[in-house]
């Protein structure tokens, strides 16, 4: 087992859903087999406009022959794995090359930069999730901000992986999955409703918006921002109770057992459409509403 990272690019032509499954070429079979069991960054090229660079964590589970396409494989992901850094860790910083295992001996950027997977040392791994997943800004609001996060503090220090379990606890928190999740989604959606459009601020400045699960986290959803939505907290109840829906064209739904459907139709922003990130790949994903509209959504 060891570390890797995979380069997935948003306009990827690959068959690629970074938090269910990375499809590559045979040339890549014995790096992502060594992958297996362990943890991998996802990075989006330089090139790539408005690149996330280090955007995300996931663990590869297992690597199978894929089905569709002859000579192609597809490492799977373990559910529930995969999390978006709170904060995308750019290719270099005024400290330099932030995977420093690049350099080669010279100190410049070797080819190995161009490979589409490579092995990942433990420092790399670790210095790349510790700046993605880096809470500096807080994850707000809380509920108690007194309360320690599994000693994931607002002001962080670098921390390393001294055991494989200490690194499997601490990207396997629940808490500390939420809380990242929040973060990515309110980003991604600039703190707005997404139903409703308004943009809530209490009084001590922080967004009443929350993070919504589109496939719910006990129902084997990931934690990647395009199966999430920010919703207020009515919206969310109501998602939640499949009151309100939303089509793969964002149309709002809005259930025929709802009681107060003019209610629900006042307080929809005047699109009648769901409010979405800029970013296309942040965008609530088909695959994640017709679950929700066919587990969930009262019609």
């Amino acid at each position: 087992m060891g570390y890797g990272v995979f380069i997935h690019r948003s306009d990827s032509i690959y068959d690629d859903s970074p938090a269910e499954r990375y499809q590559f070429p045979s040339q890549y079979f014995g790096r992502v087999q060594a992958c297996v069991g362990d943890w991998i960054i996802y990075y989006e090229p330089r090139k790539v406009a408005d690149t996330k660079g280090y955007f995300a964590v996931a663990r590869v589970q297992q690597v199978i022959n894929d089905p569709s396409v002859p000579g192609m494989f597809l490492a799977i992901i373990e559910p529930g794995s995969y999390l978006d850094f709170a904060r995308p860790v750019p290719f270099s910083n005024d400290a330099g090359v932030i995977e420093r295992g690049l350099l080669n001996d010279a100190g410049a950027i070797s080819g190995r930069a161009q490979s589409a997977v490579r092995a990942l040392s433990p420092s790399d791994f670790g210095r790349i999730v510790s700046l993605g997943l880096d809470q500096a800004e807080p994850l707000l609001p809380r509920n108690d901000p007194e309360l320690p996060v599994d000693g994931f503090a607002e002001e962080q220090t670098p921390f390393v992986f001294e055991e494989a379990r200490e690194r499997t606890s601490f990207l396997s928190s629940r808490i500390v999955r939420d809380r990242v999740f929040r973060q990515v989604v309110l980003r991604a959606y600039d703190e707005r409703c997404a139903v409703t459009g308004l943009k809530l601020i209490n009084g001590g400045g922080r967004a009443e918006v929350e993070a919504a699960h589109i496939r719910p986290v006990e129902a084997s959803g990931p934690d990647v921002v395009s199966n999430g939505i920010a919703l207020s907290g009515t919206a969310h109840w109501m998602f939640d109770r499949g009151l309100i829906s939303l089509s793969d064209e964002l149309e709002i739904l809005i259930s025929r057992q709802a009681n107060d459907a003019d209610g629900i139709r006042g307080i929809i922003n005047r699109t009648g459409r769901a409010l979405v990130p800029m970013r296309g790949s942040d965008r609530p994903h088909p695959h994640f509403l017709r679950w929700h509209r066919e587990n969930c959504f009262k019609h």
